[in-house]
């Protein structure tokens, strides 16, 4: 039975609970083979991005406007 629910819900959308259900051993067993493949394919992609990502790990410069700061110093009359 759980043959059945992993491909109906990681066959995003290409099988039915009915069509695995009445699916020979052997097709089914093939289709999750291919799905594990895609899987662990992703998963070594992603690994391959990380670590070419780690590189460039510094915090990038920030451009701030030129803007004058404004002064506080002044005393206000009366006070």
């Amino acid at each position: 039975m759980t043959e059945v629910h992993d491909l109906v819900y990681h066959g995003q959308g290409g099988f039915t609970y009915n069509d695995v259900y009445n699916m020979p051993i052997t097709y089914r067993k093939f289709h999750i083979r291919k799905i594990n493949d895609h899987i662990e394919r992703q998963n070594e992609e992603i690994e391959k991005a990380k670590k070419g990502s780690n590189t460039t790990s510094q915090k990038p410069q920030v451009n701030r406007p030129n803007i004058p700061q404004a002064d506080f110093t002044t005393k206000i009359k009366g006070a």
